[in-house]
């Protein structure tokens, strides 16, 4: 594993982050490290976890999910695209982490409800291991959190569904009770809040408790250009909840079209071991047609609390005060979300992760890698050949609800070089292996080489939405010995696509395609990786790749 990092200007940092599809970010300090969970719904392994002792260096660590062993009702096998791990919340009793997630999953049979399955992980370390899902039945709704309170109880925190005109388990917040010994939901069960704008998709809760009061925050709008948090607080953790008056605390609905991102929300605060309080909030690029290759990624924003009016009292004589109270403001100085900040540690420069290269030396794959669902077994293989990942042909293609062979890393910047040398020598009609740029299994494209009738051959194909693949590009390989490298190149809003075959010294090109292909259209970033079919025969044929390079280039957004 190896990152290109270039130190930055002392004294600020750069937003996002956690720059590629890292969607609600949840995050805990313990003692001097912070940790940030994050989505990653049909992707395996699931729950990225990330390290940090400074908020803006992060490490990849680990995955909450990250073992076939802790499927089962949690299912990442044949799941839905845009289903899956939704919204986790990470939290520390005791000297164990907690992560409680849901897993969305719609049955094939369509005529059937989606199933929102909650459960609770565990750990003594948040590298890992992490332990089987504790299913907690009785649950409904998405985005639950876990709240310890003072007294050694804790509790539930969930979404359920109100009737009109909300659906799918969000539009009112509830808590109860939970028993940690047999993971059970005990006592009465409250329904606490409906946010600030009455039950419009309030979901992604929070609570935390500050001054003998408790704090519950949510996200509201929907997930796309009206996302906003919203914050309530009460003297009683089952409420009632007063919402702040200058809500929303944080959101981009007002901002121009324009700005450099937006539907900023669903959001966790935490508090520094000096008193500060800090943010950490998804938003969207605004770098190709309005949106991003790059989905949803994890800002950090400042936080100070200040007090404000909450209602009016009237005293005797009929003199009426106001009723202050404590609420936090976000990024103090602007009120939204900057690109540039100033670091939380002067002494910690930020760098520059939005790099990444694999020589496939290791003996265990590098967590930076993502399959599209649970891999199927002995997909791929580092020990077969020394140096190298083989990627074996499946006889899948990219189709709704499959496991094929694609993987991939999240795409950092719209602007990159991404490079892989291969050794593809597979006689088996029309199959094909090579480059991957995919974000869901309708929306991808492949720039591969294909062998087909003897021949063999440099394609790229598209697909986007239920189309079937569109074929853009194929060029004969004259001298083709069985190595290649292929590279693709985005810069001013287009892709190049290029390929040697004398081992870099120089290089054909295939042509030019716009960067907008392949963009965020839901949930999911994109994913930067590898591919192998046969389609639809059965082989046992193989790619071997070299090396992968993908080199970032920053926007100036």
């Amino acid at each position: 594993m190896s990152y290109c990092f270039i130190a930055r200007a002392q004294g600020e940092f750069t937003n996002p982050i956690l720059q590629g599809g890292y969607p609600d970010p949840s995050i805990v300090r313990v003692e001097e490290d912070f940790y940030i969970v994050n989505s990653s719904f049909e992707y395996f392994p699931a729950l990225p976890i990330h390290h940090s002792t400074d908020l803006v260096n992060w490490e990849l660590i680990g995955h909450g999910i990250n073992r076939k062993e802790q499927l089962g009702k949690v299912n990442l096998i044949d799941v839905q695209q845009q289903g899956g791990i939704h919204a986790p919340s990470i939290r520390y009793n005791k000297e164990i982490f907690y992560i409680v997630v849901t897993n969305v999953y719609s049955p094939k049979d369509n005529t059937l409800p989606a199933e929102m399955v909650n459960f609770v992980l565990t750990a003594k370390d948040p590298k890992g291991p992490w332990s089987k899902p504790h299913i907690i039945e009785g649950a409904p709704g998405i985005d639950p959190d876990l709240f310890f309170d003072d007294d050694g109880k804790v509790y539930f925190v969930g979404t359920h569904d109100t009737g009109q005109p909300t659906v799918n388990g969000i539009g009112e917040i509830w808590v109860q009770e939970l028993d940690l010994n047999d993971w059970k939901l005990i006592g009465p069960r409250s329904s606490i809040w409906r946010g600030a704008c009455g039950g419009c998709c309030v979901e992604g809760p929070h609570i935390y408790k500050k001054n003998g009061l408790y704090y519950l925050m949510v996200a509201e709008g929907g997930t796309s250009r009206n996302h906003a948090v919203m914050i309530a607080n009460s003297d009683d953790i089952r409420g009632p909840y007063t919402s702040n008056p200058k809500n929303p605390i944080l959101t981009s609905r007002h901002l121009s079209n324009n700005n450099w991102v937006h539907s900023t929300g669903h959001s966790d605060l935490v508090e520094l071991d000096d008193g500060r309080w800090y943010m950490v909030a998804l938003g969207v690029r605004n770098v190709v047609d309005g949106t991003t290759n790059m989905g949803r990624e994890t800002h950090l924003i400042p936080v100070q609390w200040e007090t404000a009016v909450s209602d009016w009292k009237e005293e005797p004589k009929g003199v009426w005060k106001p009723i202050e109270d404590y609420w936090p403001v976000c990024a103090p100085l602007s009120g939204k979300v900057e690109r540039k900040e100033v670091l939380p540690f002067t002494h910690k420069p930020q760098i520059d992760a939005s790099s990444f290269r694999d020589d496939f030396e290791d003996k265990t794959l590098n967590p930076q890698w993502n399959f599209r669902r649970a891999p199927l077994p002995d997909m791929y293989s580092l020990n077969a050949r020394k140096g190298f990942l083989r990627l074996k042909l499946s006889p899948k293609t990219f189709e709704l609800r499959e496991q094929y062979h694609a993987m991939g890393f999240r795409q950092t910047e719209s602007d990159f070089s991404y490079t892989v040398q291969m050794n593809f020598e597979a006689t088996t009609n029309n199959a094909q292996a090579g480059i991957s740029i995919f974000q869901q299994d309708d929306n991808y494209l492949n720039y591969n080489v294909l062998q087909q009738d003897g021949n063999q051959y440099v394609i790229l194909e598209h697909r986007s939405n239920q189309t079937k693949p569109n074929q853009i590009f194929k060029q004969k390989l004259d001298h083709y010995t069985g190595q290649i490298i292929l590279n693709v190149t985005s810069k001013e809003n287009q892709y190049s696509y290029r390929f040697s075959l004398d081992q870099g010294k120089t290089f054909s090109n295939l042509g030019k395609t716009e960067a907008n292909l392949v963009l965020c259209k839901g949930y999911i970033g994109t994913q930067i990786g590898l591919y192998a079919s046969s389609n639809g025969q059965k082989t046992k044929e193989y790619v071997d790749f070299d090396w992968i390079n993908f080199q970032g280039t920053k926007s100036k957004i």
